[in-house]
Parts: C-alpha cells; sequence; structure tokens
C-alpha cells in the first residue's frame, strides 16, 4: 500500500514539474554534448573564409573561492539582464547542492559556415589553479551549413577545485585544420 502511494505521489511530482515548466518558462539549455580532450594537441591554421564566429557569449554564476581574491569588497549593483542571466541558469535548482552543481563558467559560441563540411568546435581553456596546463572539449558537427550555436559549461566540481577560466579560446576545426578561432585577451 506505501509502494503505490509513493509511486502515485512521484509520478504526481513529476507531472506537476512538467506543467510548472511549461507555463512558467522552460529550464535554460544544458551544454552541448561535449568530448573532454586527454590532451590539447595543436593543429594547422589555415583561415577559411567561409567558417566565422558571429558572437560570444561568456557567463560566470558564483564565485570560485581563491586565496588572492579580497573577500571584503562590497558588490555592484548590477544590470537587470545579468540578473536573469543567473535565475535562467539556477531555474529549477531548488537545493544548495543543485545550485552548487550549476554555478561556473558558460560559454555560448555563435558561428557561420558558408559551406556544408563536418565542423568540430573545440574550446580550450586554462583555469586559475592549474596554471599553464591547458584543457580541451570538443562538439562535432558531421555535416552542416548555415548558423549555429555551440556552448560549453564548465561546472561544479571542475570550476570549484580548479578555479576561474583565465584564458580560452574556441576553434572551428574542418579537415583537421583550424578555420576559424574566437579567443580571449589573455590567450597566448
Amino acid at each position: 500500500m506505501f509502494l503505490r502511494a509513493a509511486i502515485a505521489t512521484s509520478a504526481l511530482c513529476m507531472s506537476v514539474a512538467a506543467t510548472e515548466a511549461a507555463v512558467f518558462g522552460r529550464e535554460a539549455p544544458k551544454a552541448d554534448e561535449y568530448r573532454q580532450l586527454p590532451e590539447a594537441r595543436p593543429l594547422p591554421v589555415a583561415p577559411d573564409p567561409a567558417f566565422e564566429f558571429r558572437k560570444t557569449k561568456i557567463f560566470v554564476l558564483g564565485d570560485a573561492p581563491s586565496s588572492a581574491r579580497n573577500t571584503s569588497r562590497v558588490e555592484p549593483a548590477r544590470e537587470p539582464s545579468i540578473t536573469f542571466e543567473g535565475a535562467y541558469r539556477l531555474y529549477g535548482a531548488v537545493t544548495a547542492l543543485d545550485q552548487r552543481r550549476r554555478h561556473g563558467h558558460y560559454f555560448d559560441f555563435f558561428w557561420r559556415a558558408k559551406r556544408p563540411a563536418a565542423v568540430t568546435v573545440r574550446l580550450e581553456y586554462r583555469q586559475e589553479r592549474l596554471r599553464a596546463f591547458t584543457q580541451a572539449r570538443e562538439v562535432d558537427y558531421p555535416n552542416v551549413r548555415g548558423n549555429r550555436r555551440t556552448s560549453f559549461a564548465v561546472l561544479g566540481d571542475d570550476f570549484f577545485t580548479d578555479g576561474r577560466i583565465l584564458a580560452w579560446r574556441c576553434l572551428l576545426i574542418a579537415n583537421g585544420k583550424i578555420v576559424a578561432e574566437e579567443r580571449s585577451y589573455l590567450w597566448r
């Protein structure tokens, strides 16, 4: 009897959650399914005007602990759009653990391929506590043409244990060559 009641209650909770998401807004989109590379190997550069980055959107949610950071500073007033982005990314995170898992860096890269090609989007980045060690994540698009958006996220334990991302670059790779690049100022 108790088991039936528990199953009915959980089914009701799931349907209520789905209804709330449909009525009150949708949950923030997840980062694309990526492949973490064990080592970021350099590739030949062959810029191609048929591939280009159009826009880059970066958002940092939360604050990674750091011994170098001054904790006595006063937080400045925020722009309403920034406040909304944080609420958007945290939508559906009820417990403190859920919220902690969503803290970190969010990258959205908008790019264009003017001709059909197999494209790989790679994000290479360096984090505060790992110093010069470069990590890389990739998303593959087998046959793509037109405008696309690729999202990467470095969240949760990756963010809290390794620190903030200090430098990054995003690459469009076609036929094993870098055809377009977007980078942060600190990348070298």
